[in-house]
C-alpha cells in the first residue's frame, strides 16, 4: 500500500514555488490567448472556404487531437528530463507552430491549416501536463486547487484578450464594415514572438527543479492499474466532457449571436462577443479561488456544473438577447471546472502525478470530438438543438463533482 507523500522535496521551497508561478502566468495567459484565437477560425474558414458545420470544426479535431496522439511519448519526456526542460520544448515548438500557422493562412490551404495546428498543439500538450503537474504538486497539496484556479484565472485573462484583438484581424474579410488590409496573421505571429520570449526565460531558470521529481516511468501495466482509481477514472472522463463543451459553446458562439433570432450581429461584432464568454470564465475564476477557501471544491463544481446544464437548455429555448446572454454565460459556469476537475482526479501520492496528468490531458481531446459531435448534429438537425450535446456534457460533470464527496481510495 502506498500512503500519501507531501510534496515535491526541494531546496528553498518558497522561493522556487514563488518563481514558478511567476513564470507561469506567462504560459498559462499565451496558452489562452492562443486558444481563443484558434477558435475564430473556425468562423472564418467556414465562410472563406465554404465549409459545414463539421468541416469548419476540423479546426478543433486539429488543435486538440495531439493530447491523444502524443501524451504518452511526451509524459516520458517529461519524467526524463524534468518539468523545467519539458516547458521550454513545449514553448519551443509551439512558437513554430504559429510560424507554420501564419504561412497556412497566407496561402489560405486548409490541409496546412490542419497541419500548424496539430503542431501547435503538440507544444501545447507538453505545457499541459508539465505545468499543470509542477504547479499542483511544489507547495501544500491542500491548496492545489486553489493555485491552479489562479493560474487559470491568467488562463481566462488571454481567453478574453484573444476575440477582442484577434477578431477584427481573423474576421475583417468577412465584414463589410471592418477595415481593408488587415493582415490575418499577426495574431500568430505575435503569439509566436511572445511563446519565443517565454522558451528562453525557462531555459535561464531549467535548473530550477532538480530532474527526476517524479517516479520513474510507469510501465504499461502500471499505467491501466493507475486509471482504474475510481476519482482518476471519473476525472478523466469529466476534463474529455467539459473541454469538449467548452470549446463547442466557443467555436459556435460567434455563429448563434449572428443569427436574426439572436443578436443578429456582424462577424467581427459576433467575435468580439465571444470575449464576454471567456471573460466569465476569468471572472469566476478569481470569485473561485476565493470561495474555495469558504466552500468544499466539489460543492461549487456540483453547483457550477448544473448552472451550466442550466444556461444551456436556456440557450436552446429563449429567444433574442436573452438566449444569446445565457450561452453567453455559461463561461461564468466554465470557470473553475477544468483546475478543479484536475486537482481533484490526481492520486494522493505526488509521485503518481506524471502518469496521472498523461491520462487527465489525453481526455483534452475531448475539445476534438464533442466540437466535431455537435457540428454534425448541427448539420443534421439545427445548430441551436445541436447545444444539447454539451448541456449533457456538463450533466457527466455534476456526476464527477458528487462523486468526489466519498473519500479518494489508496493506490495499492
Amino acid at each position: 500500500m502506498v500512503t500519501a507523500t507531501s510534496t515535491l522535496a526541494i531546496p528553498d521551497g518558497d522561493y522556487i514555488a514563488t518563481r514558478l508561478f511567476r513564470l507561469s502566468i506567462g504560459v498559462f495567459f499565451i496558452g489562452g490567448f492562443l486558444t481563443s484565437s484558434v477558435s475564430l477560425l473556425v468562423p472564418q474558414l467556414k465562410l472563406l472556404l465554404h465549409l459545414d458545420y463539421r468541416e469548419a470544426l476540423l479546426v478543433q479535431l486539429a488543435f486538440h487531437s495531439s493530447y491523444l496522439l502524443f501524451a504518452l511519448p511526451i509524459t516520458w519526456a517529461i519524467v526524463r528530463n524534468g518539468y523545467m526542460r519539458a516547458i521550454v520544448t513545449g514553448l519551443a515548438v509551439m512558437t513554430l507552430g504559429c510560424l507554420a500557422l501564419t504561412m497556412a493562412q497566407t496561402v489560405l490551404s486548409f490541409a496546412m491549416v490542419m497541419g500548424a495546428l496539430l503542431l501547435l498543439s503538440a507544444g501545447q500538450t507538453f505545457l499541459q501536463i508539465a505545468s499543470n503537474t509542477v504547479v499542483a504538486v511544489i507547495g501544500p497539496a491542500r491548496g492545489a486547487v486553489r493555485r491552479l484556479t489562479l493560474l487559470q484565472g491568467f488562463n481566462a485573462l488571454g481567453t478574453v484578450m484573444g476575440p477582442l484583438i484577434s477578431a477584427p484581424l481573423l474576421l475583417s474579410e468577412l465584414d463589410a464594415d471592418a477595415a481593408r488590409g488587415i493582415d490575418p496573421t499577426l495574431p500568430f505571429v505575435g503569439t509566436a514572438l511572445v511563446t519565443a520570449v517565454l522558451s528562453l526565460a525557462y531555459m535561464r531558470y531549467r535548473n530550477l527543479l532538480v530532474r527526476g521529481e517524479a517516479q520513474p516511468f510507469a510501465g504499461i501495466r502500471q499505467m491501466f492499474q493507475l486509471i482504474r482509481l475510481r476519482r482518476l477514472k471519473w476525472g478523466t472522463a469529466a476534463i474529455f466532457f467539459y473541454v469538449g463543451a467548452e470549446v463547442a459553446i466557443g467555436a459556435l458562439l460567434p455563429t448563434v449571436l449572428m443569427r436574426t433570432d439572436r443578436l443578429g450581429v456582424t462577424p467581427v461584432a459576433g467575435g468580439q462577443l465571444v470575449s464576454l464568454y471567456w471573460g466569465g470564465a476569468m471572472v469566476g475564476r478569481f470569485i473561485g479561488a476565493w470561495v474555495m477557501t469558504r466552500m468544499a471544491e466539489y460543492r461549487l463544481l456540483l453547483a457550477a456544473a448544473l448552472g451550466a446544464v442550466a444556461l444551456t437548455l436556456a440557450a436552446i429555448i429563449l429567444p433574442g438577447a436573452l438566449g444569446a446572454g445565457a450561452l453567453i454565460a455559461v463561461g461564468l459556469c466554465n470557470a473553475i471546472m477544468y483546475p478543479t476537475i484536475y486537482a481533484l482526479a490526481l492520486p494522493a501520492d505526488d509521485r503518481q502525478a506524471p502518469v496521472a496528468s498523461m491520462w487527465l490531458c489525453m481526455a483534452v481531446v475531448g475539445g476534438a470530438i464533442i466540437p466535431l459531435a455537435t457540428g454534425a448534429l448541427a448539420d443534421g438537425i439545427a445548430l441551436l438543438p445541436a447545444l444539447l450535446v454539451p448541456a449533457a456534457c456538463y450533466a457527466f460533470i455534476a456526476r464527477f463533482a458528487a462523486l468526489c464527496a466519498q473519500p479518494q481510495e489508496p493506490i495499492s
